[in-house]
């Protein structure tokens, strides 16, 4: 199986096989490789398997996709060789075309002054068959400094913690403080190893430590010692590893000439295992004790609360970053609608929008032609949240430029769905065009695959126009030929137009609003345009109750005011 190993990046040492198939990369939950990065696109890059060779193609992401080193963006699938740097925003893989290698070994961007990294050994089939030489339940420390070591070890594990770990809100000050204490503590420590579950629960190296600059550049850790550990949420003490039957299988330990070594697990608020902490030494007179064991299961139950502290620290502020740039993102989209409604003397209009996140795909628009003629767009690009955003941002621009360009309505949505095709997405749009002539009264409308308006006449009868002639969403394929219809808006007259989000509103019980909600307000209003679509909304808002909003959305109501007005 070919894998993704990062190399750069957040969660170093992560591994992503590589099927042959098709492989997406990208943030949406969907993916096959998920990459939890705010700057990488919701569908970034895919990896193909075509005639015996894996190729890399970007799927037209906002920052591009680099094979090393060298910008994709929009060169169609290349081909991606055994050992290709592979780099999307921040993250960098190196690709491997076979997984045969027992070992992964991880370059730790972030180690002590030793550079020394660290290498996990898989010890298939080793097994903890014998009597446990010493444990210790990390469970019963957390939350109390519990030591049975000597006074002295007691007190400068206590002040160590407390001064390395009680202010430290950052992983990047966490990690290093916890092994740089161990050492103070334990003097016969020659290296630590620190590590941490990323976010696909795999672990990976965060942190090493060796006491001497001469040391080997590399730390081994057994997955067989780890796992245990994580599994029993025991710290584990082998006063000789070497001869330790607990792992007469793992090469790790033999070959290694680790002569005595401590592991503990780092256990979250939860109660999971999320870590490891493992201390070793090659000094067969220096070896560990049962004190030594208690007094690491104790900074192991304290480090464990301050990773976890420090972890939630940072989610709040990524959080809290992103709360700012959708708070951005929603104030710019905002500048893409309307701010007033057209004045016009015997017209008069509504409109409302209210996103399912901070930014939607709805959209509307008051667009000014020439000869006082009004055109009336309602849209809505398929999803929500910020793709469906961005693509609403090109849909207005679009829109302006194919009326501005067009002799007439269906003209111009036909070069607005050639434009939209043209662009490499799965997202399509629906939208009905309403193009208000104030000197005829005419109402000339495309309908592409949208609700049609509902056209409530002076006399109080509801009818739905251009249903029959809706024809396909915007951009599913180029060359559609979309039919426009007129329809003549007598005194009183109201064309109501909306987005799904409206009639597929939900409320406790799982039941839609629906449409005919709709038309029942709209024939009993012989009202303004403002009071019917204030009435909708409040009705909308009533039936959903305390249930959440699912989607965006969108109402505009315009009415040819009465001989009354």
């Amino acid at each position: 199986m070919a894998f993704l190993q990062v190399t750069d990046g957040p969660q170093v040492g992560a591994k992503y096989e590589v099927a042959q198939s098709t492989n997406v990369i990208g943030r949406h939950p969907d993916c096959q490789i998920v990459l939890e990065v705010g700057a990488v696109s919701r569908k970034h890059a895919q990896i193909l398997y075509e005639q015996d060779q894996f190729q890399l193609e970007d799927l037209l992401s906002r920052n591009h996709t680099f094979l090393n080193d060298n910008d994709i963006f929009e060169k169609g699938p290349v081909d991606l060789n055994d050992g290709d740097s592979v780099r999307i925003c921040d993250v960098t893989f190196r690709f491997s075309a076979s997984d045969e290698a027992p070992v992964d070994e991880v370059e730790d961007p972030t180690v002590d002054a030793s550079q020394v990294s660290a290498l996990f050994v898989d010890d298939e089939g080793s097994e903890a068959t014998a009597t446990i030489m010493s444990k210790v339940d990390i469970a019963s420390f957390q939350g109390r400094a519990q030591f049975v070591s000597s006074p002295e070890a007691k007190l400068k594990a206590l002040l160590e913690i407390t001064s390395s770990l009680g202010k430290a809100l950052s992983l990047e000050e966490v990690l290093p403080n916890v092994l740089s204490s161990l050492f103070k503590i334990f003097m016969q420590a020659d290296r630590g190893f620190l590590g941490l579950k990323n976010a696909q629960g795999v672990l990976v190296p965060r942190w090493t430590k060796a006491r001497r600059a001469d040391a080997e550049d590399t730390i081994r850790v057994s997955r067989t010692i780890v796992n245990q550990v994580m599994d029993s949420q025991e710290a584990i003490l082998s006063a000789d590893a070497a001869t330790d039957e607990r792992f007469n299988m793992s090469q790790s330990i033999a070959d290694f000439r680790i002569r005595s070594m401590m592991c503990a697990p780092l256990i979250d608020s939860d109660g999971k295992s999320m870590g490891v902490i493992q201390v070793d030494t090659l000094d067969q007179s220096k070896r560990f004790q049962q004190d030594d064991l208690d007094v690491l299961a104790s900074v192991a139950a304290q480090a464990g609360i301050a990773i976890d502290n420090a972890q939630m620290h940072e989610k709040a502020l990524l959080q809290q970053a992103l709360e700012r740039d959708l708070q951005l993102a929603n104030d710019v989209q905002t500048g893409f609608l309307p701010s007033n409604p057209p004045e016009l003397s015997e017209y008069e209009f509504y409109q409302y929008y209210h996103p399912a996140n901070h930014v939607g795909g709805d959209y509307y628009d008051y667009i000014q032609l020439p000869d006082e003629r009004i055109a009336v767009i309602v849209a809505d690009v398929v999803g929500h949240g910020v793709a469906a955003a961005l693509m609403m941002a090109k849909l207005s621009a679009e829109t302006r430029f194919a009326l501005a360009s067009q002799p007439n309505l269906a003209a111009a949505i036909n070069q607005l769905n050639d434009s939209l095709s043209a662009i490499a997405t799965d997202r399509f749009v629906t939208l009905i065009a309403v193009l208000l002539d104030p000197n005829t009264h005419t109402a000339t409308m495309v309908n592409a695959g949208h609700m049609s308006p509902m056209h409530r006449h002076a006399d109080g009868s509801v009818d739905e126009p251009i249903e029959e002639e809706a024809d396909l969403p915007l951009g599913v394929m180029e060359g559609v030929e979309y039919e426009q219809i007129e329809v003549t808006l007598q005194a009183g007259d109201t064309l109501t137009m909306y987005t799904d989000g409206i009639n597929e509103a939900m409320n406790s019980s799982d039941e839609e609003y629906g449409m005919d909600a709709i038309r029942k307000l709209a024939q009993e209003k012989d009202s303004s345009a403002q009071e019917l679509g204030e009435t909708i909304i409040a009705d909308v808002r009533q039936f959903i109750g305390n249930g959440a909003q699912f989607d965006d959305m969108c109402l505009v109501c315009l009415r040819r005011k009465g001989s009354e007005s």
